[in-house]
C-alpha cells in the first residue's frame, strides 16, 4: 500500500527554540507571527485530521547546536514536535541571515535602498543556506510530499527541490512585500535571475495582496522574458500559478484570550495605573519599516494642535526589541528613545506624561490587556507585508469598541478599510486620524468593528493556509495534464526499438527551440558543435532520411548546414532541398504586397526600441524579442490587429508566434513541406520533432504511426512532450548510439505510435 504524501512546512525558524544550558538541552516556544500563526493552523490541521501526524516542519532551532547534542535534539524535535533541524553556524547565521536576509532583502523588499548591501559573502552564504536545506529535505521528503517553503529568506529552495525531485508539489509563500520592478532590479543581475528562479520551481506562489502578485509577475516578464496567463506561467517542465492569500490570525485564540483571567487581572492593573486617561497603543517591532518614529511625530503634532486633550490621554508606545547588532536598529532605538523624551519634556506635567514607552516583549495576555484597553490602535508602518497587529486589535475586543489608526503602506489596509486609513508619511494625517477616533461615537466604533472582526472570523490563519494547500493539492491534477504526454523512459526505449529495428527512417528536426535555445536576435543562433557533430551522425546513416524545417531563411541554413546531407526546408516549407541538391519554391506566387506590409511593420518596429524587421523571399517578420516586454505586449496586439484587417483580401496569413509576428504566403507550412519527402515512400520509422505552433503542422502531416514530440509542456497534436532542447539533444544521442537490430520488443501498452 503506497505511503501517504505528507505535509511538510520548511521555514527559516522552527516554532521553537533549542539550547544548551548547564549541561542540558532545553526548549521554549518561538515567538513571533509565522510560527504562532502556522502552529495554530497544523493544530487545526491535526485535531480535524489525526491521522496527519506524519506531517513535518523542517528550519533551524534558534541557536547554534554543538555536534555532540544535534542527535539528541533531532530525537526530540522528531519526536515531540514532529520537526527536523537544520544545524547552522554562527557564521553562515550571521551571514545569511543577518547578513543577505536582513541587510539586502528586508530594506530592498520594504522599499529601504539606501539601506541594502550587496556583498557577494553575503549571496553566496545565502546560496549555501538554500542548499543546505536542500540536503536536509533530501533525507526525508518522499514522492508525492506536499513541501511548503515559506518567506524570503528560502527564495532558491524551491528550485532546488525541483530539481531533486521533480515529483514533489512544492508550494511557497511570502510573507513580506514584494517590490516594484524597479526596486527589484536593484538587484545585480545574477542575483535576481537566480531568486525568480528559484521561485518558478514552486507549484503554487502566494503572497498577500494583489499588488504584491502583479509585482511578481512584472518581474518576471520583464526579467526573464515569461508572461502569465491568468496568474499561470507555462515553463519548460511544469506550470507555475501565481495567486493571493492575504494572511489571517488565529482570531479564536485572541478572542478568547480577552476574557481569561490572567489578562483581566492585567486591565484591572492598568486601568488602575492608568486611571481615567483614553489610551493610544503603538505595539510593534524596533524595525525601521514600521513607522515608529512617524506616529511619535504624529502625535506631538496632536498635541500641539489639540490643548484640550493635555493630561486626558496617554501614548503606550510598546517596542519590541529584535535584531540586535544591526546599527540601523541600533540608531533608530536611540532616536525613538530621545524623540519620547523630548514630548514628554514638552508637554509633560507632573502629574502627567504623555507617552510611556517600554521596550521589552510582551506575553500574550499581557498584549491581549494592552489591546483591550486601548482606544486607539496607531499602526502605520511605512511598509508592511500583512501587519497582525492591527487584526489582533480587532480581534481582541469582543465589545467591538475601539479604533484602528492604520497605514494605507500595509497589506491589511486591503482588507481593513474600515479603519481610518492614512499616509504615515504625513504626521498631519497621523494626528488627525488621532482627534478623529478618540472623539468617534461608540456606535460608529461599533458599526465599523462588527464588519471587520466578522471579516476577520471568516478568513483566519487557518482558513489561509487550507485555501493554499487546497489549491496547491490541485496543482496535482494541472501537472498531470501537462504531463499526460511527457516522453517517459518507457516511451524512450520503445522509440529507440523501433528505430532500430527501421530498414528505412525519415526525420523532421525544427531548429530554433528544438534544436537550440531561441536568442535576442535571429544572428546570434549558429549552431554548436555539438548540434551539428550529431546531425552529421545522424545522416551519415545510410538507413536515414534527415531533414531540417524551419522559419529560417535560406541562406542561413545553406550556411549552417549545407556541407552536411541533409534535407532542408526554409521559410516553413516555402524554400526545399534535397541533400546535396538546389533549392526550389514549393509554389510560385507573387510577393507585390511585401513593400507594403513592409512599411507597416518597419513603423511599428521604430516605435518599439529592440524590435526589428527581418525579411525573407516569402515573408516578412516583426521581432519583438529583444525589446521591453511591458511596452511589447500592447503594441503587439495593436500590429496584429493592423496586420489582419490590412491582408484581409490578399492571400497571405498573419502569424503570432514566440516573440514574432509573421505574415507569409498562404497555403504553404511545415506540413506541405513535408509532403516533398514523405511522397517518396518507403519509410517504415517517421519522427517528427518542434517546439511551436508552426510544427502542429508538421505533426498532423505525418502519417499516424509516426513518432511526433513537442518541446515545451504545453496542448498539441504530437503524442508526446519534452522539457526542452537538452531533451531533444539527449534523445538524438541516443538514436546515433542504439546498436542496430537490437530491439527490444515494442509494447502495446505505451510507447507504440498508433
Amino acid at each position: 500500500m503506497a505511503e501517504q504524501a505528507r505535509l511538510i512546512i520548511v521555514s527559516n525558524r522552527l516554532p521553537f527554540t533549542a539550547r544548551v544550558e548547564n549541561n542540558a538541552l532545553t526548549v521554549s516556544e518561538s515567538a513571533g507571527g509565522l510560527a504562532t500563526g502556522l502552529s495554530a493552523f497544523l493544530d487545526s490541521y491535526r485535531s480535524h485530521l489525526p491521522s496527519r501526524e506524519g506531517d513535518l516542519w523542517v528550519g533551524w532551532p534558534g541557536s547554534t547546536i554543538d555536534e555532540a547534542w544535534q542527535e539528541p535534539l533531532r530525537t526530540l524535535a522528531l519526536g515531540k514536535h514532529h520537526a527536523v533541524p537544520v544545524f547552522l553556524s554562527e557564521q553562515e547565521m550571521d551571514e545569511f541571515y543577518l547578513g543577505f536576509c536582513n541587510k539586502t532583502l528586508w530594506p530592498l523588499f520594504h522599499y529601504f535602498p539606501s539601506y541594502a548591501e550587496y556583498r557577494d559573502e553575503y549571496w553566496a552564504r545565502y546560496e549555501q543556506v538554500n542548499r543546505r536545506f536542500a540536503e536536509t529535505l533530501d533525507e526525508i521528503v518522499r514522492s508525492g510530499d506536499v513541501v511548503w517553503v515559506q518567506d524570503y529568506h528560502l527564495m532558491l529552495l524551491p528550485a532546488l527541490l525541483r530539481q531533486r525531485h521533480p515529483d514533489l508539489v512544492i508550494g511557497f509563500f511570502l510573507h513580506i512585500p514584494f517590490p516594484s520592478f524597479e526596486i527589484f532590479r536593484l538587484l545585480p543581475q545574477r542575483w535576481r535571475h537566480a531568486l525568480l528562479e528559484g521561485l518558478l520551481g514552486s507549484d503554487l506562489v502566494g503572497f498577500h495582496t494583489y499588488e504584491y502578485t502583479r509585482h511578481f509577475l512584472q518581474a518576471v516578464l520583464r526579467i526573464l522574458g515569461i508572461d502569465h496567463s491568468m496568474g499561470r506561467l507555462i515553463l519548460s517542465g511544469h506550470v507555475t500559478r501565481v495567486e493571493t492569500y492575504p494572511m489571517g490570525i488565529d482570531f479564536h485564540r485572541f478572542a478568547g484570550a480577552a476574557d481569561h483571567e490572567e489578562t483581566t487581572a492585567e486591565k484591572c492593573s492598568l486601568r488602575e495605573t492608568l486611571r481615567d486617561l483614553r489610551v493610544i497603543l503603538s505595539v510593534d517591532r524596533l524595525d525601521y519599516s514600521k513607522g515608529i518614529l512617524n506616529r511619535l511625530q504624529g502625535f506631538e503634532l496632536l498635541l500641539e494642535q489639540h490643548p484640550e486633550f493635555h493630561g486626558r490621554i496617554v501614548l503606550i508606545a510598546v517596542v519590541v526589541p529584535s535584531r540586535i547588532g544591526v546599527d540601523q536598529y541600533e540608531h533608530m532605538k536611540r532616536q525613538i528613545e530621545e524623540l519620547v523624551g523630548r514630548i514628554n519634556g514638552r508637554f509633560g506635567s507632573v502629574g502627567w506624561s504623555p507617552i510611556i514607552y517600554q521596550y521589552r516583549h510582551l506575553l500574550l495576555h499581557q498584549l491581549v490587556a494592552l489591546y483591550g484597553i486601548s482606544d486607539v490602535a496607531l499602526v502605520t508602518p511605512l511598509r508592511d507585508g500583512m501587519n497582525l497587529i492591527a487584526k489582533e486589535y480587532l480581534a481582541s475586543r469582543p465589545d467591538q469598541t475601539g479604533v484602528l489608526v492604520l497605514s494605507e503602506m500595509a497589506g491589511a489596509s486591503k482588507e481593513l478599510n474600515e479603519a481610518i486609513i492614512i499616509n504615515p508619511n504625513d504626521r498631519s494625517e497621523i494626528a488627525h486620524a488621532l482627534a478623529e477616533g478618540l472623539q468617534m461615537p461608540p456606535e460608529e466604533q461599533q458599526r465599523r468593528n462588527a464588519i471587520m472582526r466578522q471579516r476577520l472570523s471568516r478568513y483566519d490563519v487557518v482558513r489561509w493556509a487550507e485555501d493554499i494547500l487546497s489549491d496547491l493539492q490541485s496543482m496535482r491534477a494541472v501537472r498531470e495534464q501537462f504531463n499526460i504526454k511527457l516522453l517517459t523512459h518507457h516511451a524512450r526505449q520503445s522509440l529507440l526499438s523501433a528505430y532500430a529495428a527501421a530498414a528505412r527512417r525519415l526525420i523532421f528536426l525544427d531548429y530554433d527551440g528544438t534544436l537550440t535555445p531561441f536568442v535576442r536576435r535571429p544572428s546570434m543562433a549558429a549552431p554548436s558543435e555539438r548540434v551539428l557533430k550529431l546531425l552529421g551522425l545522424l545522416s551519415a546513416e545510410p538507413r536515414n532520411t534527415t531533414v531540417i524545417l524551419s522559419g529560417r531563411d535560406r541562406p542561413s541554413l545553406e550556411r549552417w548546414f549545407g556541407p552536411l546531407p541533409v534535407g532542408l526546408a526554409a521559410e516553413h516549407g516555402f524554400w526545399l532541398r534535397d541533400a546535396g541538391g538546389s533549392w526550389t519554391p514549393a509554389k510560385h506566387v507573387q510577393t507585390d504586397w511585401k513593400p507594403h506590409v513592409l512599411a507597416i511593420l518597419q513603423q511599428y518596429a521604430d516605435r518599439l526600441p529592440g524590435a526589428f524587421v527581418e525579411e525573407k523571399d516569402y515573408s516578412l517578420v516583426w521581432h519583438y524579442r529583444a525589446a521591453d516586454p511591458e511596452q511589447a505586449r500592447p503594441l503587439s496586439a495593436e500590429v496584429m490587429d493592423h496586420l489582419v484587417n490590412f491582408t484581409a483580401n490578399l492571400d497571405v496569413q498573419t502569424l503570432l508566434g514566440n516573440k514574432v509576428i509573421e505574415v507569409r504566403v498562404a497555403g504553404v507550412n511545415k506540413g506541405s513541406g513535408a509532403t516533398h519527402w514523405l511522397g517518396e515512400g518507403g519509410f517504415d520509422f517517421v519522427a517528427g520533432v518542434g517546439d511551436d505552433w508552426t510544427d502542429e503542422d508538421l505533426f498532423a502531416a505525418l502519417p499516424e504511426q509516426a513518432w511526433t514530440i513537442r518541446v515545451g509542456v504545453t496542448t498539441t497534436r504530437a503524442q508526446y512532450t519534452v522539457h526542452g532542447v537538452e531533451d531533444v539533444l539527449t534523445l538524438l544521442e541516443n538514436l546515433v548510439t542504439v546498436p542496430p537490430l537490437t530491439a527490444l520488443p515494442i509494447t502495446t501498452t505505451e510507447g507504440k505510435a498508433p
